[in-house]
């Protein structure tokens, strides 16, 4: 079961380097995610709930959803550097510009998997993967706010601004051709 979420979160961090092209800025992305772990953990730790199947499933979930989040500040973050702020600013814009979104989504979905947490006779089977979830996105988002700003400022710091692509149409890249 270990492997499977292993294996998410590797899949996870290539679809983000292949997306960003850049493995820093899939680095910064992934970061919350050792904090979804832990507040996993945490939660079954704290509610007496073992390791299972729908525990991990929770944990895929609630990782999915920490990435989305951390995607959301990144994006905005990285084009506010992109339009000349600093990376530090370009930082905290992010933050700032996404912790609305951030926030709702967690809420949303933390709200949604308290009856499933909840759950007691029949539905106490699935009460695994609502802690999950809630547990792993508590930290999270605190993770995404607080600890993703730090980590995106950190691998940007000596980032240029132009694209890397070398391709001679597109007006972001160093070898724009400007006489085509």
């Amino acid at each position: 079961m270990r492997g499977g979420l292993l294996l998410s979160v590797l899949v996870i961090f290539l679809l983000l380097a292949a997306n960003f092209q850049s493995f820093r800025l899939a680095i910064a992305v992934i970061s919350p995610v050792p904090a979804v772990i832990c507040g996993v953990l945490v939660m079954l730790l704290l509610t007496g709930t073992t390791l299972n199947v729908q525990s991990f499933m929770g944990a895929i979930m609630a990782i999915g959803i920490s990435v989305a989040n951390a995607i959301l500040l990144v994006t905005f973050a990285e084009n506010a550097r992109r339009d000349g702020a600093s990376v530090h600013d370009a930082a905290v814009e992010g933050g700032r510009g996404r912790l609305r979104a951030i926030l709702m989504t967690a809420t949303a979905m933390i709200a949604g998997m308290i009856p499933l947490a909840l759950g007691t006779g029949e539905r106490a089977q699935t009460a695994p993967l609502g802690r999950a979830v809630i547990g792993g996105l508590l930290l999270a988002t605190v993770a995404t706010l607080i600890v993703l700003p730090a980590v995106y400022t950190l691998v940007q710091a000596r980032v240029r601004t132009l694209s890397p692509t070398l391709d001679p149409d597109d007006p972001t890249s160093a070898h724009y051709d400007k006489r085509g």
